[in-house]
């Protein structure tokens, strides 16, 4: 009862944060009288091909506004490199404009030589209007020469926004760039340009609450939702038909090794003993390096609690295409808050392997998922404040994530380790352990953890890896993904193959007398995290168009303590399944 209160009480906190931590204009309402003031936010440039590496929208000698003014921001948009200030256009309510001039200035050698090399890269400006995100590039170039040299490169200097209203509210905002008003930025020389924008009104019927439906269409494509369906009966048929056959198999052969075993006990108690039920003795003999292993499983269970958390919340639709750094926030907030179940897990199942250092197991278990993952931080983030790119936290920022993990992550990691240790839960095994370890049999190569680990991994893998295109292409590139329900069903199938698959490499290690089964079990169930990776590199290099340092440490870094994550929680699974069956089947026949 007490952990369904937790629980209950955990869901309602995250809730209250996403209500403060929603994005919100000047204008919080959104309504508006005609001339009133719409706040325009330019938010930043970058490389349309590396998402990760952005830069500030005035990095890049634009226009500069009259009244420059920093939006505050909350902290999950400052994860999500957001960085947004006022822009230079004025686009009041109802207020149409024709050409009007931004400024005159002259570009010097310096300027030029930035706008080229920025055109050069693709760059793309993003901006806020009325919280609705508007696109555009910077300019063009020019390939008709076939040699590089030939090339010609443009600035765009006209930009025109198309608004759309209903009564007092802004609907929808399209912006588009004139390609007859060029600049031209080929040669390092001094320009003088005059920047122009126009406005122009229309009036629609959509409704102001499906105003951000646009952005979600995408994905909701009919070939798309075929691409996804597809994928979700390809998982489901291959769930189905390997189940199936492994759960004949396990159930035919289990029943006729219960028959052999309790014919056995009734006639030959002399002849030679072979199969799963005479290492009964050591199947239960705790295993090498059980703090680390304790470890594991609790952040392993942390991990698990939160992904489920990330989908309830993406379920009830906290996540709607664009409010920025929704995502960011649930993550950093629901981990601090769960850190107490991993305290819980994994000093209880500590103290039941008989473990008595439990003080350095905790901090083993706190220090198993964020040390890597702070190391991979401190280094990406030198690296992005090294470009100068807005992916580098403030200072601010970093001491707020610090005071997260000093005042909130660490306490309920230390509360919920007390609660395991006096919860003197005793270790359920069926069989009592023998005083001396029998040996293994020698076992053939295909019998070892590696061939196993690559074994149990495909198979969850092949399951999920057309769901994973979609996933990379909206967290590392500009698509959007709303379509949770599909999402979670992978999910729910990921967990019934990993499961399905470690019981079964279980049941076989077993029956080939090797006993070691604890860290096998886990290893093959997080195995799929090392698929993953894999994946990455075949997405980065050929489905995708990232390219340069700072792009590929952020993908390969960040990719990496993912799967890391994936590799615990998964690994979790597998062991938490394996435990159940050993159980089973060991309490289903008679041990001396």
């Amino acid at each position: 009862m007490a952990g369904k209160k937790m629980v209950a009480l955990l869901f309602v906190a995250v809730l209250v944060v996403f209500g403060a931590d929603q994005v919100r204009s000047d204008a919080s309402d959104h309504r508006y009288k005609d001339g009133d003031q719409v706040p325009l936010y330019a938010n930043k440039v970058g490389p349309f091909h590396n998402p990760s590496e952005t830069y500030r929208y005035f990095d890049l000698p634009f226009c500069f506004p009259a009244h420059m003014k920093e939006k505050k921001e909350a902290l999950g948009e400052v994860l999500n490199g957001d960085r947004l200030v006022s822009a230079p256009y004025q686009l009041d309510f109802l207020r149409e404009k024709d050409s009007e001039v931004v400024c005159k200035k002259r570009l010097s050698k310096e300027e030029v030589g930035q706008f080229r090399a920025a055109v050069k890269k693709d760059y793309y400006f993003q901006m806020y209007y009325d919280d609705l995100p508007i696109w555009g590039f910077i300019g063009k170039v020019d390939k008709e020469g076939k040699d590089p040299s030939d090339f010609k490169y443009y600035l765009f200097k006209h930009i025109h926004f198309d608004i759309f209203y209903n009564k007092d509210r802004v609907i929808e905002i399209n912006v588009r760039t004139d390609p007859n008003a060029l600049v031209d930025v080929t040669e390092d020389k001094e320009v003088d340009v005059e920047f122009l924008y126009t406005v122009k009104w229309k009036e629609t019927n959509t409704p102001f609450d499906k105003r951000m439906d646009k952005y979600s269409q995408s994905s909701s494509l009919p070939h798309h939702l075929e691409i996804h369906w597809f994928s979700i009966i390809n998982s489901c048929v291959t769930v189905l038909l390997l189940t199936g056959f492994l759960a004949t198999i396990l159930m035919r052969v289990l029943k006729n090794d219960f028959v052999k075993y309790a014919h056995d006990e009734e006639t030959a108690e002399d002849q030679e003993e072979t199969g799963w039920k005479y290492i009964h003795g050591d199947v239960f003999r705790y295993p090498k390096y059980k703090s680390l292993f304790a470890a594991s499983l609790g952040s392993g269970t942390q991990l698990f609690t939160l992904t489920v958390f990330i989908f309830i919340l993406a379920l009830v639709g906290v996540f709607y295409p664009y409010n920025r750094g929704a995502l960011f926030t649930a993550l950093v907030v629901i981990y601090a808050l769960t850190s107490g179940i991993a305290g819980y897990t994994a000093t209880s199942f500590y103290c039941q392997l008989e473990g008595t250092n439990w003080v350095r197991n905790l901090l083993l278990t706190g220090c198993l998922f964020c040390g890597p993952l702070f190391l991979t931080f401190c280094f990406l983030n030198t690296v992005a404040i090294v470009y100068t790119a807005t992916a580098a936290l403030p200072f601010g920022t970093i001491v707020v994530i610090v005071l997260i993990w000093t005042l909130v992550t660490s306490p309920l990691l230390v509360l919920g380790g007390i609660a395991g240790k006096n919860s003197k839960a005793e270790f359920q095994a069926p069989c009592r352990t023998t005083k001396y370890p029998r040996e293994i049999p020698p076992l053939p190569w295909y019998r070892g953890t590696i061939p196993q680990m690559a074994m149990a991994g495909f198979l969850p893998f092949s399951a999920i890896y057309i769901e994973l295109y979609y996933i990379f292409a909206s967290v590392w590139g500009h698509r959007i993904y709303t379509i949770y329900s599909i999402l979670f069903i992978v999910f729910i199938i990921l967990l019934i193959v990993t499961a399905f698959i470690t019981v079964a490499l279980t049941y076989f290690q077993l029956a080939a007398e090797d006993h070691e089964w604890w860290w096998r079990s886990f290893l093959c169930g997080g195995s799929t995290g090392l698929f993953i990776y894999a994946y990455c590199l075949y997405y980065y290099y050929a489905r995708s168009d990232m390219s340069g340092f700072m792009q590929t440490s952020f993908f390969f870094g960040y990719m990496a303590c993912i799967c890391y994550g994936f590799f615990l929680m998964l690994g979790t699974v597998g062991f938490r399944a394996s435990l159940l069956f050993v159980r089973h089947i060991y309490r289903s026949i008679k041990c001396e």
